[in-house]
């Protein structure tokens, strides 16, 4: 009788505690996916909303997009004589004002572009000319102040820097020495995030730690801090991003596809300094990009009074990350809990201007909006 009694009571047990987790999950506010059409097949690599309606991205083929209307219609193009280069980053500023970063086979194939007359012209701000050098990603301020970030050479990183948006001068002495065999990953053009007037994290793999490189004074000086993240000649951080001065997340894993299993995120509530695994996000393969639900920019970025208002601190937590063909995930406070966000798949990058606007651009011209 007894065993009996405690038999029923398991049971009704198993049934609260998983009605229970049903209930809380659905609690959480989940979010809408929505495709757009690029009007490319090329990969797009790298995405930046300037506000809710002006959104603009870059990939492979020397191809930009520019949206002003949310991602209902794309308008595309090619920067001329880059067709056999990859454009991994973009920083947009306006819907006439945007930075392009590419790279190529050969030294001089690392650029930078910008245009302000929408992508109508583009004009060649730098033009790579250090041998090996192999530009990953770039970040700004303001609209004016950025730095660009390289893998080592021969234990420097040549870094730049512009403080004018017109010219980029390099910073290589003012950044800490590099681990042997230490470089970034252009997954998705966020190796580099800035947060503020003066603060930025560079994230690296391939030497003995996979390592956090912070400046608080705006590229003068730097600090290295070492992530718990794994590294190799194919694995380490690959993208970073900071809510305030203080709390960000990193995300990384391993390129090999014989080791799939190591895609990871930690979390630093000290600016950096110190980082703590968090639980791991159901996605295999390395984490290519994650941003904050809340959105990131330059100063408001361009959003609206209203817009700015909305990024409440129901949202200041979430985080959303992208593994290419190893699926997306959400978590609402930064790595606890996970959700992953079933048959998305193929995605390079995300970003957000505020909660209800997001963005992931991925293979063969897949964007894809998310609203939470």
């Amino acid at each position: 009788m007894l065993k009996r009694s405690l038999t029923i009571f398991r049971f009704a047990f198993v049934a609260l505690a998983t009605s229970l987790l049903t209930t809380a999950q659905a609690q959480v506010h989940q979010p809408t996916l929505r495709t757009q059409n690029s009007q490319t097949q090329q990969t797009l690599i790298s995405v930046s909303p300037v506000n809710s309606q002006i959104v603009w991205a870059s990939g492979t083929g020397g191809t930009w997009l520019l949206t002003t209307d949310g991602g209902q219609t794309w308008r595309h193009g090619v920067v001329q004589g880059t067709q056999n280069l990859q454009f991994r980053d973009v920083q947009g500023v306006s819907d006439k004002i945007a930075y392009l970063q590419s790279i190529g086979n050969n030294p001089g194939d690392f650029r930078i572009f910008k245009t302000t007359d929408g992508g109508i012209t583009w004009n060649q701000q730098f033009q790579n000319r250090t041998v090996n050098a192999f530009y990953d990603c770039f970040a700004f301020w303001t609209p004016t102040r950025g730095i660009a970030h390289s893998d080592s050479v021969i234990g420097v990183f040549p870094d730049i820097r512009t403080t004018d948006g017109k010219h980029w001068e390099s910073i290589k002495n003012n950044m800490p020495p590099a681990l042997p065999g230490e470089f970034s990953f252009a997954a998705s053009g966020t190796c580099v995030a800035t947060q503020g007037d003066m603060n930025a994290w560079i994230v690296t793999g391939g030497g003995s730690a996979a390592r956090a490189l912070v400046t608080r004074d705006g590229a003068n000086t730097w600090d290295a801090y070492d992530t718990p993240l794994i590294t190799s000649g194919s694995a380490g951080a690959f993208t970073v991003a900071f809510r305030d001065a203080m709390n960000g997340i990193v995300g990384g894993g391993d390129l090999d596809p014989n080791d799939p299993y190591n895609a990871r995120t930690a979390t630093s509530n000290d600016g950096g300094q110190t980082w703590a695994l968090t639980n791991p996000p159901p996605v295999t393969g390395a984490i290519f990009g994650l941003g904050y639900v809340s959105g990131a920019g330059l100063g408001l970025g361009g959003k609206s009074a209203n817009e700015a208002a909305s990024t409440t601190s129901d949202f200041s937590r979430a985080v959303v990350v992208t593994a290419e063909t190893g699926g997306a995930a959400w978590t609402p406070d930064e790595g606890t809990t996970w959700f992953k966000l079933s048959n998305v798949s193929g995605y390079w990058a995300v970003a957000f201007s505020d909660p209800h606007n997001g963005w992931m651009v991925g293979l063969n011209g897949q964007i894809l909006k998310v609203s939470f």
